[in-house]
């Protein structure tokens, strides 16, 4: 095995088992198609979709190199995920995965969102607090032996032997070739904050940047309070851009969740005469004690996020793909307005769901 003297794309010093120059990094990670059903006819091997950040691991035995979706270092955001590879990888491999946080209620995105911070004293303190974790999902190179070319069944064995008794701060992701399997994870999986599944043909190679694996999202309905809305870009008084979305908690008291802005350009202009009866400058009505519609932050950066508040009398029923919390992670798209239904009937009720089993005991303490 040859090794020679080199640097990370970050600078860092490092040994480099020579895999072959084109597993080097960067490289691109393969990605999926957007389908609307679980593919159940041929050899498919079905993962749960997990919400992390994407991480591509180059480990040459003494150092790892952590390399994010856009060809990004990753390890001043992840100190103890990078400490923690060094200790417990069992040798010189590549592999494809996500890094990810474990909350108490199941993934945690917004607490990974959290990491992306300027200060390294701030990364160090919440990597103390809310440690990260790599769950591998997929092998590139063994020592000097490219897998990519290696149907993706045999590079899942290799995986596995790999990661037999490796310890925290790495796992490995389930996976099954059972479909009714595959469908029972979308149903439970939700609550534990996945996004969905992941079905990769058994005979597949890795082939980075190319959509060659089916990904199948959630989609759910929720009936929420119309609680607020934002105007349209340089339209302010000619078209509502946007309509903000609360739930009521256990204790009477409304939340933000989300908006919809699924409105076509007439549609948009004709939101402004619907809503002018429930515009109101009272602060004590509606958005107030609970969750109100984000100010600006270092992700909207220099967007407006003035909003108008509204009476919350109004209810909609919207589609969404998937929670964050208790938020919707993406803008949900409106089906329908409900006047039959009491804005206080609109409760948290609709998105209640648990952690699932499996997700413990692959977390749990090893």
């Amino acid at each position: 095995m040859r090794a020679r003297n080199n640097h990370w794309p970050d600078g860092r010093s490092r040994v480099l088992i020579q895999c072959g120059a084109m597993l080097e990094p960067p490289i691109e990670p393969m990605l999926a198609k957007l389908t609307s059903e679980i593919p159940g006819q041929g050899d498919w091997i079905y993962e749960p979709k997990w919400d992390g950040f994407r991480c591509l691991v180059f480990f040459d035995g003494s150092s790892p190199y952590l390399q994010s979706r856009d060809s990004r270092s990753l390890a001043r955001y992840f100190p103890e995920v990078e400490q923690g590879l060094v200790e417990v990888l069992p040798g010189p491999m590549v592999l494809d995965g996500e890094i990810v946080i474990m909350g108490e209620h199941g993934l945690d995105f917004e607490a990974l969102q959290m990491r992306l911070h300027p200060a390294a004293s701030r990364v160090r303190k919440l990597a103390a607090e809310t440690p990260a974790a790599f769950v591998a999902f997929d092998l590139l190179a063994v020592g000097e032996e490219d897998l990519r070319s290696t149907p993706f069944a045999e590079r899942r064995r290799r995986l596995e032997e790999l990661f037999e008794g490796v310890r925290p701060p790495a796992y490995l992701t389930p996976a099954t070739t059972d479909p009714a399997v595959a469908r029972d994870w979308f149903d439970r999986f939700e609550g534990a904050g996945f996004d969905g599944i992941i079905a990769k043909p058994a005979n597949g190679t890795y082939q980075p940047g190319v959509r060659a694996m089916a990904k199948i999202k959630h989609l759910r309905e929720a009936d929420c309070v119309v609680g607020g809305f934002r105007w349209a870009k340089d339209a302010e008084g000619q078209a509502v851009g946007s309509l903000l979305l609360g739930l009521y908690d256990g204790e009477g008291v409304l939340h933000h969740v989300g908006h919809t802005s699924s409105f076509k350009a007439k549609e948009k202009r004709e939101l402004v005469a619907l809503l002018e009866p429930y515009r109101t400058g009272d602060e004590s009505v509606g958005f107030g004690s609970g969750r109100t519609p984000g100010a600006p932050s270092r992700w909207t950066q220099s967007k407006d996020m003035s909003w108008e508040r509204l009476r919350p009398e109004l209810v909609c029923q919207v589609t969404f793909d998937y929670l964050q919390g208790n938020r919707f992670r993406h803008a949900a798209t409106f089906q329908r307005w409900r006047p039959d239904k009491p804005p206080r009937e609109c409760t948290f009720d609709q998105l209640e769901t648990t952690v699932p089993f499996e997700l413990r005991q692959v977390f749990e303490a090893r």
